[in-house]
């Protein structure tokens, strides 16, 4: 049965008309992700990025240590705004960023492990349902250590919403205190958490998700009318512009949309005289 909730939830993921929900969710026996294909397939939603969200509160947050060589970032979510925004919870925030900041812990798992007083984080966060009575986890946990030269850098964006971790490398000690270097660390952050990449370069891009755009951009042709013999001729220039848009050193550069990420850092690194390069980054975005 195809209820009125199922095709609300489904318009508010992909922005497309009621009808056209109702008659996506009948053509896929009520699948929800199946009937954002059958959509996104027949050209009537484009919202991709949202098809995976999941509504959410909370705060995002980070530490850095003082020498710039390793940070963290955490999630910790609960179920409304009005609670996220409580002084209490963001101290609580803070307390679970600040004890896993002096932690060893590398994974979540091992996150929720790490003890806090007489508790671990994870029965930590259990005594604060109980005081807040609302339902509260810590869901995504990141720690980067700085493998030798250059910087660990992190940056929030809206109150909380997004964070970024990224670690630029250096092939010279020193390169990490100069101006030019560290104005670039910081850009990347800041373009990371508005470009919102999918990974650092095409090997980072899982391959099912490239056949999966694969297969929406030919379904879309077929809509269309394309003739067979060059659809798959346009698929490869589509494919070329999706990772264009999905890896961070082929981005166009939020500041200078002219100039690809990748070509900014070896610019600059031209610029300082060393060799630099972005080796990985994490950005979280609340509840996705």
């Amino acid at each position: 049965m195809i209820t009125a909730s199922l095709v609300k939830e489904l318009r508010e993921k992909t922005n497309a008309g009621m009808m056209d929900c109702k008659k996506a969710l009948t053509e896929t026996n009520g699948d929800l992700e199946a009937a954002v294909d059958y959509l996104r397939k027949k050209g009537i939603s484009k919202a991709a990025g949202k098809a995976d969200r999941e509504a959410s509160e909370g705060i995002i947050t980070a530490r850095l240590s003082e020498d710039g060589k390793s940070g963290i970032l955490i999630e910790v979510n609960c179920e409304t705004d009005f609670v996220s925004r409580n002084e209490n919870f963001v101290a609580f925030v803070d307390e679970i960023a600040d004890t896993l900041a002096g932690s060893d812990a590398r994974t979540l798992e091992d996150a929720l492990q790490v003890k806090k007083g007489d508790m671990t984080i994870e029965e930590f966060v259990k005594s604060k349902v109980i005081e807040l009575g609302e339902n509260m986890q810590l869901r995504k946990f990141e720690r980067f250590d700085l493998a030798d030269n250059g910087a660990i850098a992190q940056y929030i964006h809206m109150g909380g919403k997004v964070g970024v971790l990224v670690e630029v490398g250096a092939g010279q000690g020193d390169t990490a205190a100069k101006e030019e270097f560290r104005d670039l660390v910081k850009d990347i952050t800041l373009h990371i958490a508005a470009a919102a990449p999918q990974g650092l370069s095409r090997d980072d891009i899982p391959a099912e998700l490239v056949e999966k755009e694969k297969d929406v951009y030919r379904a879309q042709m077929q809509e269309e009318g394309k003739p067979a013999e060059i659809i798959e001729k346009i698929i490869m220039g589509k494919i070329g512009k999706f990772f264009a848009e999905s890896c961070l050193l082929e981005q166009a550069f939020v500041k200078d949309p002219d100039q690809k990420v990748g070509k900014l850092v070896e610019s600059t690194g031209k610029t300082i005289g060393d060799e630099l390069v972005i080796r990985r980054f994490v950005r979280f975005g609340l509840g996705e």
